[in-house]
């Protein structure tokens, strides 16, 4: 394979042919000197290794990576040691570890940040993929393998290990359990993030992507990997997702507490950012998301807002002709029939303009599972009315026609809430991309 071959592969990582992960390991052997790839083939890895103040650890993270990717690795790779403003004997150990070890360089800054040293070494490097990990070394190094393998191949845009897959083995303490699922949950409950694990220090990313947006993440801190994924996921890339074995360290010198501080200040601001529109997301989507799998459908709104305007308008419409219903029926029927008959019969009508003109599903497919779920949020609903009706008879036997029709239009309101939650997110839940999980790693 011709160094021209691999250089145009790197602009727009086609999907490489079955026949490429051999062969680059028979070319290339072992990696050449620092900075370098075998003569003729670039590098397919560089692997970054953010460092401040590591010089008891750096020596022997350093060279077991070396080994594990000497030995395991079929690809040519680069080892880059990213030291942010050390203080100790950190930059002189990596300096030394450059000399003597082929395939790996020093990248020295000037000033401290986790998320500026992984900006600088990634936007230097010339590898096909890029990925970090931690001086700790706390993922087990036999996923390093199915992290980068869905981007080699042009599957995937970006790939994380998670320690919150249930195929994960993780040992680590309750507090920082705690404080990473409870950050997962505020990322998915206020930037809508699908992914499950933000600050696994297990990353990858390929090189024509992280050209794209690295020059939009803002943040040269812990927040740096956060940012990156809502800005990838918001672009419609894809994130592929891998379950790891992790081992806590418990020497880690990362402040917990500070560190959560500024990712909820991180939060705030990509919210606000992406609230008033002033990330070129679009234009990245042109260039590298990926076309939904099926058109969408002419005329339907997609949007949160604009189904609720078409659901209020379908359910103000079926509370008249439930008032109607009732009032009618009432006499024939007592009020708890009268209830019961024109909740069903305006629930049939309003699922079906529901399915139709609020969530965009047209043909037969599914009708009669959407009807039998929408009975059920139906009887969900009477559960709702009755139970107002059977108060208001038991606290007032003597109320009139007047006083039940208020009392039903109140727990009316709050069932069309309820019925709106439950057509949106169960009966008509359009299944969104999520991130691809591998199975379960050997190790």
């Amino acid at each position: 394979m011709t160094t021209e071959t691999l250089t145009a592969r790197a602009g727009t990582m086609d999907p490489l042919p079955p026949s490429t992960v051999p062969t680059v390991a028979r070319e290339s052997g072992r990696p050449g000197p620092a900075g370098h790839g075998t003569p003729g083939i670039s590098t397919a890895l560089d692997v970054v290794i953010p460092v401040f103040n590591e010089q008891d650890d750096l020596e022997p993270a350093v060279r077991r990576l070396h080994a594990h990717l000497r030995d395991h690795l079929p690809l040519t790779f680069r080892i880059t040691v990213a030291d942010n403003a050390s203080t100790d004997a950190t930059g002189a150990i990596a300096d030394a570890l450059a000399r003597e070890l082929p395939g790996v360089r020093v990248v020295h800054l000037a000033e401290k940040g986790r998320g500026r040293a992984l900006k600088q070494a990634w936007s230097d490097s010339d590898a096909l993929v890029l990925a970090y990990m931690d001086v700790d070394l706390s993922t087990d190094l036999a996923a390093l393998l199915p992290l980068i393998a869905p981007l080699i191949s042009g599957h995937s845009d970006l790939a994380i290990g998670t320690r919150l897959h249930r195929g994960s083995r993780v040992v680590r303490g309750a507090k920082r359990e705690v404080i990473s699922r409870c950050y997962n949950l505020i990322l998915r409950g206020t930037l809508s993030a699908h992914f499950s694990d933000a600050q696994c220090g297990f990353k990858a990313i390929r090189s024509d992507v992280a050209r794209r947006l690295l020059p939009l993440v803002e943040d040269t801190g812990w927040f740096f990997d956060t940012e990156l994924l809502v800005l990838a996921e918001r672009s419609g890339l894809r994130i592929h997702e891998i379950p790891v074995d992790w081992v806590d360290d418990p020497h880690s010198s990362v402040d917990v507490l500070a560190t959560a501080k500024a990712d909820l200040q991180g939060v705030a601001r990509v919210g606000r950012a992406l609230a008033a529109g002033r990330l070129p997301l679009a234009q990245i989507r042109a260039q590298l998301g990926r076309a939904p799998l099926e058109p969408q459908t002419p005329g339907v709104p997609n949007g949160m807002v604009r189904q609720l305007v078409r659901f209020g308008a379908i359910g103000v419409l079926s509370t008249l002709a439930y008032l109607v219903l009732f009032v009618a029926l009432r006499d024939l029927a007592g009020n708890q029939g009268a209830n019961f008959l024109a909740l069903a019969i305006t629930a049939v009508a309003n699922t079906a303009a529901n399915r139709r003109l609020t969530f965009g599903v047209r043909g037969r497919s599914g009708m009669g599972r959407h009807h039998l779920q929408g009975f059920g949020v139906f009887l969900l609903g009477l559960a709702v009315t009755s139970g107002s009706l059977f108060a208001l008879n038991h606290l007032d036997p003597a109320a009139g026609p007047g006083l039940e029709i208020s009392v039903l239009v109140l727990a009316n309101l709050v069932a069309t809430v309820l019925r709106f939650l439950l057509l949106r997110g169960w009966v008509f839940r359009r299944s969104a991309p999520r991130p691809q999980v591998a199975p379960e790693t050997a190790g």
